[in-house]
């Protein structure tokens, strides 16, 4: 409980920063949440998914916190054709792209919260398990599943804790990394 109040303040004190013009930072301590603030105004008619997908990260995790249009870490594109995919610039920082076509085959809310994934630090896993959210369409047009396991969803935990070795965080100094192909292409239209 005393978690939950914690992640809500800190949610109202980054609302409050944004008003003024303020973006916070990742707080010090390794236990205190980090906020995220990202913007949906690129992407207007998947604001409610994004929502519900930042909804599902911050029950999932203890510290961290997705919070709507209250800055600029995280920025989400509508797009038509190409793909879903995600850029991520640093860890919790870069800008998810979601495909209308995709979305017409594949959960919208699965897509978001598998692109998201990668914002917050975890690879694909093209191994078909719909049980794992960065399976991604791997697991087929059937698979609405938009939660991550409890092995993803730690692994996000201890990212933003600042626990594992840059080995285990996957990174290297080329910059920005940019996630495709974790949903196959569109159908072409029957005709």
């Amino acid at each position: 409980m005393a978690s939950r109040i914690s992640r809500t303040l800190v949610a109202m004190v980054a609302t409050a920063g944004a008003t003024l013009g303020v973006t916070l930072a990742n707080p010090s301590p390794a236990s205190a949440a980090m906020t995220i603030c990202y913007n949906t105004s690129q992407a207007p008619s998947y604001a409610s998914i994004a929502n519900q997908a930042a909804t599902i990260w911050n029950n999932a995790t203890s510290n961290l916190t997705l919070t709507a249009n209250c800055g600029t870490n995280l920025r989400i594109y509508q797009i038509t054709g190409g793909g879903s995919y995600a850029v991520r610039t640093s860890l919790g920082n870069g800008r998810v792209y979601i495909d209308t076509q995709q979305a017409a085959q594949y959960s919208p809310l699965r897509i978001m919260t598998h692109e998201i994934g990668h914002i917050l630090g975890l690879p694909d896993n093209y191994n078909g398990d719909c049980a794992l959210l960065m399976s991604g369409g791997s697991a087929g047009t059937g698979c609405t599943n938009p939660y991550p396991s409890t092995a993803e969803a730690n692994r996000v935990t201890s990212l933003f804790a600042g626990t594992l070795s840059a080995t285990e965080r996957g990174t290297d100094s080329s910059g920005a990394t940019v996630f495709r192909d974790s949903w196959p292409a569109a159908l072409a239209p029957v005709g």
